[in-house]
């Protein structure tokens, strides 16, 4: 079965523009629109006016009626499904990540139970989500570049694999970022010493992208070494992208965490829709 695009609603305008963004992704690939707005648990009503209660559930049906025809609308033909599931948003979106090809989310809701908040929520469904995550901040057009920060950890080249993907599917041009900064406590490195570290880096950014690039040789690839913090690096680069894509853990950072602190500053600064890719052992296709 192909997996379809998955994307989170809860009615707000920031969910509109996630909406969009994946509605046009899943009409790109040939696949299913899946609609998801996220119910508050059963007992959280318990004691709530039935008056009220039926507001509440009539809300909620026309928050996914309309992102329902709003994509179909927007892309005639496409198929388009639709749930009302309830739990905690994290744990559900989480759930719906293992069926899904790509999940889809704002990055800020209205509030309240049901919005997919740029807060725990995202921390917790971008860094445990069994499928590549895109938070859309801005939409952008018109760049047709992708950019894709790199670092040489697997979550870097499971971002690098997903980015060329996209490339080729869209016809546009990627720029792979890499940036760095200067060993030592105060970044001393100089002379020689600074000019074995350059090479060393372009090098080790010429072979982390060597076998994607002999697989996608329609893709445009713009290699940029930048000397610089990769956060300030990558949300510069996004103001001039389409699509920022990036692992969720590079090279910094503990083990333990699901989430780097690279990633997780680029869910709030990233000005283009934000991809952020995990490494997976091999799925069943589709």
């Amino acid at each position: 079965m192909t997996r379809p695009i998955v994307v989170g609603v809860d009615g707000s305008g920031r969910s509109l523009r996630a909406l969009i963004w994946a509605a046009h992704e899943a009409a790109s690939r040939g696949r299913a629109l899946h609609i998801v707005h996220v119910l508050a648990p059963a007992h959280e009503h318990a004691g709530t006016p039935e008056g009220h209660a039926w507001e509440v559930g009539q809300r909620d049906k026309g928050v996914v009626a309309e992102a329902t025809a709003i994509a179909e609308e927007a892309h005639p033909g496409l198929e388009v499904t639709s749930g009302l599931p309830s739990g905690a948003p994290p744990a559900v979106l989480l759930s719906e990540s293992q069926h899904a090809h790509t999940l889809v989310l704002g990055a800020k809701g209205m509030g309240g139970f049901g919005s997919l908040l740029l807060g725990s929520v995202a921390r917790q469904v971008v860094g445990h989500a069994a499928c590549p995550v895109v938070v859309v901040n801005h939409l952008t057009t018109g760049h047709h570049r992708i950019v894709v920060g790199t670092d040489g950890s697997p979550h870097s080249q499971a971002a690098l694999a997903y980015a060329f993907q996209q490339a080729a599917l869209r016809g546009v041009s990627l720029r792979a970022v890499h940036a760095w900064t200067r060993p030592g406590p105060h970044g001393l490195t100089t002379g020689r010493a600074l000019d074995e570290a350059v090479r060393g880096h372009r090098e080790a950014l010429e072979e982390w992208l060597a076998p994607l690039a002999q697989q996608h040789p329609e893709v445009q690839v713009e290699k940029s070494l930048l000397e610089e913090d990769p956060m300030l690096a990558l949300a510069r680069a996004s103001d001039r992208a389409d699509l920022l894509v990036v692992g969720s853990r590079g090279r910094g950072g503990f083990h333990g965490l699901a989430l780097g602190s690279v990633s997780h500053q680029l869910l709030q600064f990233s000005q283009c829709p934000l991809a952020v890719v995990r490494p997976h052992p091999a799925r069943r296709s589709g």
